[in-house]
């Protein structure tokens, strides 16, 4: 299986230095900063990153999921939401809460959010963020 990679530079303080972040694959670069990640400010930051790689991979799972069940998806839209917190004397990630909308043909209520819960358990993302309170909201779309 391929290794990812991605990459940052950070340059002076952390109030007021300033950063980048990159994909090895060259599909995304960006700016970051203090003010990004602690403030509102333009940019981008980590935790972003990591609400990005999170619904991108239950989207995946969830089709895979779904397949393995016999069923197949017309579409899967998922929202990460990633929550940093001053946690004792830093800050933490305490939360990421997954909502889904999917579009699944033939399929009732109750096994999709069955399906759904067991790919949130199974993405290789919410795995590796096991650490963490993941919480997921699916629905079906008529």
């Amino acid at each position: 299986m391929p290794v990812r990679k991605a990459s940052a530079v950070w340059n002076g303080g952390l109030r007021d230095g300033n950063g980048s972040m990159k994909f090895q694959s060259g599909a995304f670069e960006g700016k970051y900063s203090f003010a990004s990640r602690f403030e509102e400010a333009g940019g981008t930051n980590p935790e972003e990153l990591i609400a990005a790689a999170h619904s991108g991979c239950f989207s995946m799972a969830l089709s895979a999921a779904l397949g393995k069940a016999g069923f197949t998806p017309k579409s899967i839209a998922t929202d990460a939401s990633v929550t940093l917190e001053k946690v004792g004397e830093g800050f933490g990630i305490t939360r990421i809460d997954l909502k889904t909308v999917a579009s699944v043909p033939d399929i009732d209520e109750a096994k999709f959010r069955e399906i759904a819960q067991a790919a949130k358990e199974n993405c290789p993302v919410s795995k590796a963020l096991k650490a963490v309170e993941i919480t997921l909201d699916a629905r079906l779309e008529a």
